[in-house]
Order: C-alpha cells, then structure tokens, then sequence
C-alpha cells in the first residue's frame, strides 16, 4: 500500500541518520562535552550540571567495572525519579552492562520474577522501597550486589524530611537490613579512587530489559538493543524540532512520569538530554499540590503524561492558575487521551495535547501527530521517521483504509525480542519484520493512526464489537464522571456484556442519571448493562486504568 504522507510534515526527513552514535554511551558523551555548566536536572529545589553527572557517572561506571562483571550482565535500578536515576542509566552503560528497570512499587512475588527471568547481578534500590528486595533476598541465587541509596544522598536533605515527602517510612530498609549491601555514597567515594575503561559497544548490542506484559502472557522483558533506543531518541529529535528550535534558552521537560517506564526513560532520561535540557524531576507525581508547586518555581516548555495525569493536574486549582506561556508541548501517551480531557487541557492551558503511540517493545514511540497541530485530533498522529506501519486482519493481510485490523510495526526501534522468549517473540513478529502490537486500530487516506482499542480488551456483545474506549469517552464527558473503565462480563444471554467502573467527580451521580446520558450518545449493544462506583480505579506505574486487574476482581 502508498504510504504518500511521509515526509509532508514540517519539512521533516523520512529517515533518521542512524550513523551519528554508535552506542548510547556516545549520545551521553556527547551532551556531557557541549553542556557541561548547563543544569540538567532539577529535583527539590536542588540543580545538578551536565558536568557533575558526568563525573557521578563515571565514578559509579568505575566501580562497577572493579566488581569483575563481564560485558552484558545486568544491573537493575528500583527507583523513583532522583538524581540517582540520571547517574546510573548512563554509569550502567558506559560500564558494559544492561540496565533492567524494576518498578520500585512491585510486591516481593513480582520483584523476585523479574530479577531471576533477567539474571541480574547487582541492584541499586532506593532504602524507601527495599522491603520487597529483603523479602525476595532468600529466592534471589542471581544477585550478587546490592546498593542501596538514601533520597537524600544527592539532596543534602535530612532523612525524615524525605521519608515525609515519599510517604513511605514505615517500608524503609537501610543498607545494614540486607546482608552485604553497600551504601551508595560509598560507592561514589570508591569509584572516585578507580579508571573507568570506555567499553567497546555496537548498535546491536543490548542496552535495556525492559519489562512488560507485552500482548500477552506474563511480564517478560522486552530485549532493547542501543540501536533501537539510539533511533527513538533521533526519531523524536526530528519530530519535535519543529515547537522547541526558536527557543532561546534550554528547554525545560517536566519529569512525572516514572524513569522505569519506557515512555518516561525514552523522552526525559535520554533525548530530553540529547538535546541539552534541564529536567524537572518529580519524585512524587501523585502528590499533585506538591507537584503544581514544582511547576509554579520555573517556566517549562514540554509536559509529557499521560490522561489520568492531566484529569489529577486539570483538577488542581493552582494548577490552572500557572503561566502556560513557555509551555510548547503537551505530550500524551500510556494510554488513549480522551478528548473530553484534551479540550478541557487545551481551554485552561491554551496548548492542545499531542498524542503519540508506542509500547515497551518499540522503545516506544512509533506514532505521532504533528507537534505543531492546532487541535486534538482523536488520531495517535502518523507514522514517525524510518518507521512504517500496517493495520493488518487476522491473516497477516494489509486491510483497506478505514478498515480495522491489528497495528503492526516496524522500523528500527522495534525490540530485538523478548529476553530469552523465543516462543513468544514468534508469536508477534511477522514474517517481514513487522511487530504485531495487540492494539485495534484504522488508518485515514492522510496516514493517521486511530487507536480503536486493545485487542484483548474488545467485548463481544451478541457478536457485535464494543471498544471500551468508545464508552469511556461518553462516559467522562459526563460532568459528574471524574473517570472510568470499562470491561466484558460473561452474560448468559449475549455472551458477554459491558460492565463499566465510575468514579465520582460528585457524589449526587446515580446509575439512572449516568445510564439517560449514555443512552443519547449510545446504541443499546454498547451501553454498559452493569454499573459500579469506585472511589478509585487500580492503576500501573504512570497512571494508566488497569483492566485487567477490574477483569480479576
């Protein structure tokens, strides 16, 4: 099929120049030699240069090195956003090894997975968040070396003030807790005294595990080599160009999502920095006062989120109080932006929400709009540089445009494979090298991508397809919805039937009320035959609506 729209975009180049870096060691030193006075990263009202994690970094690279781990081991962080995070992904990789990210919230059960399926070696872990890692200690034959860091190791903060801040004391286990641990300052000191040795890398060499549920099964790692991250960084340096290049002083990007989320790692640990920004850290973005404070000390110039972070921040008084005149980008990704929430952000902020598309295994964008687009589309944007894309039936075949079928993906972000999987790499690649993505999508005659919903999570009412994100949107354009989720529950009558999960935004909301309002925007096969109020709805680590953990309750 023509692909006619690439290209026709800001002038944007249908490829990216993979050639430039060799390693994503390369991307780092290279940035660290041209910025090195500038600030990279703000946290708590602290700043630290280019040139001070440049050194950090390679201290923490040295002293990997002297431990005798050989190239291609892994190294995991557990970690919330600090300046911890922007040491040790570069110290990691400059060191030779693979840096495996662990949600620093996982439960013992999920850390222990995680960790034996990546054969890590050593693990730096935020003291706050070391529960889990003592519980998990006894069925972990792997892990050799553990670090162990306070928050307040790189702030000058005392303990209790940080503690406070994170809301997490009574889980804290120092370093003494865990048999052998090493305190992180001491692995600055040590590394200080020791010869960082650059190591030989490639392209095709692996540089993270990212882990995922992928499209299906359980959480496996996704193989990124830096050839596929080294693309995503250029690929969004092409495409975003076009709102920050007039800019006349370093772009600022607002750090809420987590770094160990590929989404976060992608667009604030690594191009954020290609390019020289300062990034604004936000070790605790579900404190939402705190975090509109954040924003209130300095002007900011790219937001990425995802929906349920902008419903929290559009809710927030203060927040719509702030200057929005620096702000260039609004970022919306995770998760489908649903236009009742786009409009609301674009009316209070003046600046519309460009989507994108990607998951874990594409590094992850593969879909954007135009950064300078005047309004929310709807669409997941187009294709981005050196990418291509199909929407595919359930034979492999390309179908029509307007047409649903599965999206498939490929271009050279797309993951080596799933970390020791080949069984279920397999099952998602084609033929021709396309990755078949588990989502439900159309393309327009223009190349745009609309994300209809996960394949997964399509109900089947008397053989008719309801999409869970086409409920949803209606639903929360209710004034009383503050959000909601929709599922398919067995019905003895049409096989399945919507059920959807609410949550207030006020209280005089009834089922009748919500169900007359659904019935004007609704055909019957569509409407949800089971409604539930929540107070809240269960979320994963950047704040996306789990279903599937709806589906097991």
């Amino acid at each position: 099929m023509q692909k006619p729209w690439l290209g026709q975009y800001n002038g944007i180049p249908e490829t990216i120049d993979l050639e430039r870096f060799n390693s994503i060691p390369a991307i780092f030193d290279s940035a660290f030699a041209r910025f090195t006075d500038r600030p990279m990263a703000i946290n708590m009202g602290k700043s630290m240069t280019y040139g001070e994690f440049d050194q950090y970094s390679k201290h923490v690279a040295a002293w990997l090195q002297d431990l005798g781990l050989q190239k291609g081991d892994r190294v995991a962080i557990m970690m919330p956003n600090c300046f911890q995070y922007l040491i040790l992904v570069p110290a990691i990789l400059r060191a030779g090894y693979i840096v495996t990210n662990i949600n620093p919230l996982y439960t013992p059960d999920e850390l222990t997975h995680q960790l034996n399926d990546s054969g890590t070696k050593a693990i730096f872990i935020l003291e706050n968040f070391a529960h889990a890692l003592e519980v998990s200690l006894p069925n972990l034959p792997n892990l050799k070396h553990i670090i162990v860091s306070s928050l307040g190791d790189m702030l000058g903060f005392k303990g209790n003030i940080v503690n406070f801040i994170l809301r997490n004391v009574k889980k804290m286990v120092p370093a003494w807790r865990l048999p052998s641990a090493i305190p992180f300052k001491q692995v600055l000191t040590e590394g200080a005294k020791k010869n960082y040795q650059a190591v030989p890398l490639t392209r095709d060499d692996l540089a993270f595990l990212q882990y995922t549920g992928g499209t299906t099964g359980v959480s496996k790692g996704a193989a990124l080599t830096h050839g596929n991250i080294i693309a995503n960084v250029l690929q969004a340096e092409l495409w975003c160009d076009p709102a920050i290049k007039d800019l006349t002083v370093p772009p600022v990007f607002v750090s809420a999502l987590p770094l160990y989320h590929i989404f976060g790692l992608t667009v604030n640990a690594l191009y954020a920095l290609h390019i020289g920004s300062t990034v604004l850290l936000i070790t605790n973005p579900r404190d939402i006062p705190a975090f509109v404070k954040d924003l209130a000390k300095q002007p900011f110039h790219v937001l990425p989120a995802v929906n349920t972070l902008f419903v929290a921040l559009l809710h927030n008084e203060a927040f719509k109080k702030l200057d929005f005149s620096s702000l260039r980008v609004a970022l919306g990704g995770g998760m489908a932006v649903q236009k009742a929430v786009a409009d609301q952000f674009q009316k209070t902020t003046d600046v519309p929400i460009c989507e994108a598309y990607g998951l874990s295994e594409t590094s992850p964008a593969a879909l954007m709009n135009p950064i300078k687009l005047e309004a929310f589309t709807g669409y997941t944007g187009l294709p981005i540089p050196s990418t291509e894309v199909a929407i595919l039936d359930d034979d492999g075949k390309e179908v029509p445009y307007g047409a649903s079928g599965e999206i498939a993906i490929r271009g050279p972000q797309v993951m080596a494979g799933y970390w020791q999987r080949p069984d279920e790499t397999a099952k998602v690649m084609t033929a021709d090298g396309f990755f078949r993505s588990g989502d439900i999508g159309i393309m327009n005659e223009q190349g745009f991508v609309k994300i209809i919903d996960r394949k997964k999570d399509m109900v089947l009412v008397s053989g008719f397809n309801v999409y869970p994100n086409e409920v949803e949107d209606v639903a929360v354009m209710h004034p009383k919805v503050l959000e909601c989720a929709v599922i398919g529950v067995p019905d003895e009558y049409s096989g399945e039937a919507v059920k959807m999960f609410v949550v207030k935004k006020d209280a005089s909301l009834t089922e009748h009320e919500l169900q007359h309002f659904l019935k004007d925007h609704l055909t019957g096969y569509k409407r949800p035959k089971h409604i539930e109020f929540r107070t809240e709805l269960p979320k994963s680590n950047v704040g996306k609506i789990l279903r599937k953990d709806l589906r097991g309750q």
